[in-house]
């Protein structure tokens, strides 16, 4: 099994990426954090260095590419990367699908998609020249059918799960692993406001402990739990037409 002592982690001032950091968080491993609240993210450096871990944290919308990837090229070359963790995503479809306002779609797609290719792409390079680390990209059950809300959201999430599942064989060679990350419903600020029956609903905590051990097993697809994927998994396997019915779609 792997093990890792340079982490990066955005979206890491809540939910899964603040279980993930703390975690995480033990004498030996440095970690780069990144969000968008300050004040909860400075809370989370000062809980992972309180456990003593390195921390160098960074108030950085991951859509911003420049700023992001000086943060981590800068953070590499004292730190080389060993494990980087695409978490940061938002769900912020209204009206069920935002049809009426197609900015809040793109702006959902720019977060979820290309937010992770602005994290990404600033160590690639370094990871694939050093032949090792692990990839960690989180997208959702949710990206593998079409369910009847937030539909940018599960769109997003599809587009990098796919992405992320295809670049695994390119980069096994260069001895990197790439595990697509794709929980059920875990308690986040994301779950808080959600408008939807949410069944199987994990703790952030249990979410970051079977992440962690599928990274450290490089795990090509880590989801969870078994309730949500084997519903999931039926409405996938299911003629379209049915499950579309069974949605009301139909």
């Amino acid at each position: 099994m792997k093990s890792f002592s340079s982490i990066v982690i955005t979206g890491a001032s809540s939910g899964i990426g603040e279980a993930l950091a703390l975690d995480y968080a033990v004498p030996g491993v440095a970690l780069a954090l990144t969000g968008r609240d300050t004040e909860r993210l400075d809370a989370v450096a000062t809980a992972c260095r309180a456990k003593g871990a390195t921390v160098v944290a960074e108030t950085i919308d991951v859509v911003d590419r420049a700023r992001l990837a000086a943060f981590l090229t800068a953070f590499d070359d004292t730190h080389p990367v060993d494990l980087i963790l695409a978490n940061a995503g938002v769900s912020i479809d209204k009206d069920n699908s935002s049809l009426h306002d197609f900015s809040i779609i793109r702006k959902t797609f720019e977060v979820n998609v290309d937010g992770v290719f602005n994290t990404i792409e600033p160590l690639l390079e370094r990871l694939r020249a050093r032949r090792r680390g692990q990839i960690g990209i989180v997208s959702s059950l949710a990206s593998f059918i079409g369910l009847p809300y937030s539909a940018s959201y599960n769109g997003s999430k599809a587009a990098v799960r796919v992405w992320g599942e295809s670049i695994r064989y390119v980069l096994k060679k260069d001895g990197i692993g790439v595990s697509v990350i794709c929980p059920g419903f875990v308690v986040s600020r994301i779950t808080a406001s959600a408008p939807f029956p949410m069944p199987f609903m994990m703790s952030a905590a249990r979410a970051s402990a079977i992440i962690r051990t599928g990274l450290a097993r490089n795990k090509p697809r880590i989801a969870f739990p078994f309730g949500t994927k084997a519903g999931v998994w039926l409405g996938g396997v299911l003629p379209g037409g049915l499950t579309a019915r069974l949605l009301g779609a139909a």
